[in-house]
């Protein structure tokens, strides 16, 4: 099946189920016994397109321990290999499947799944979001491949995930950040917060290099791009009011004047443009409307 018509089906089993297989919430197995069956280890293999390509060995040797001593708990998502009769390949479960090969198991409780390629790598990209050590960036990477190759919506993973929509919304946006300011992100060199904040920022990179040296806080980094953005709007104003002709600046005085309120005016080489009159609140807005139109806007 091609991507596309994947992506507008989703997956076949639907999200939801594939959440269940995969116990997200950290809990108990709650596979009925019936579902699961023990496999010999050597008759397991990697998926080759896992997401995750790094697992930290101290992190593994501890997982070993604790399978050494309980047991493998959570039984393996896996699927018939694709070249390989005899052979299981993991769809989910591959950090217990590593560390129950250094605490020496024999064999590991697996749940064989049907699923294609297409669903093995959706499956592995959702359990690769859930790492404890997953960084903002490569959540937020995890997130965009998601929704762009399977059609996922930011409500529709917010539901199956158990995360706010205004959460991946905001990892979102950090992918617009420049690649500097995300590879600051992932060295650990700025958090999610401060490059949060930069998202807005007009210059983020040298903006970056001045949090990381300053050693500032989120709130100090959210108040240095807030009077950068504030200086950036007020030269814009200035330039653009610098570059009017002087008729035009004086009909905006003259306007201002007679309406007692700020008035400037747009005007292109084509001859259109628009006039913006500013008003303080409602009773403001009242007044210029019985001035312009002769009738009260807070009567109609």
């Amino acid at each position: 099946m091609s991507d596309s018509k994947l992506a507008k089906r989703g997956l076949g089993r639907g999200l939801s189920a594939l959440m269940a297989d995969l116990d997200l919430d950290g809990a108990a197995d709650p596979k009925p016994l019936k579902e699961r069956t023990m496999i010999p280890i050597e008759q397991i293999t990697a998926n080759p397109d896992q997401p995750r390509r790094s697992f930290e060995p101290a992190a593994l040797q501890e997982l070993a321990d604790s399978l050494r001593q309980r047991g493998v708990l959570q039984p393996l998502i896996v699927r018939r290999h694709p070249a390989d009769e005899g052979l299981y390949q993991i769809v989910a479960g591959e950090r217990r499947w590593r560390a129950a090969q250094m605490a020496q198991l024999h064999e590991l409780p697996v749940i064989v799944r049907d699923l294609t390629d297409n669903e093995v790598l959706e499956v592995a990209i959702i359990e690769n979001i859930q790492r404890a050590d997953l960084n903002a960036i490569e959540e937020a990477a995890s997130f965009r491949q998601l929704m762009d190759r399977f059609g996922h919506t930011q409500e529709k993973l917010a539901e199956a995930l158990n995360k706010s929509r205004s959460h991946i919304a905001n990892l979102l946006r950090l992918l617009t950040l420049p690649d500097q300011v995300q590879d600051y992100l992932k060295d650990g060199k700025l958090s999610a917060g401060h490059a949060r904040a930069l998202v807005t920022a007009e210059n983020s990179a040298v903006l970056a290099r001045k949090i990381i040296e300053g050693g500032l806080s989120v709130r100090e980094t959210e108040d240095l791009v807030r009077k950068q953005n504030e200086g950036t709007t007020s030269r814009s104003n200035r330039a653009k009011k610098q570059s009017k002709d002087a008729d035009t600046r004086a009909l905006e005085a003259d306007l201002s004047a007679q309406l007692k309120t700020t008035v400037t005016i747009d005007h292109s080489a084509s001859g259109a443009g628009a006039v913006c009159i500013a008003y303080r609140d409602l009773e403001e807005l009242d007044r210029l409307c019985q001035i312009l139109g002769g009738s009260s806007w807070a009567r109609n």
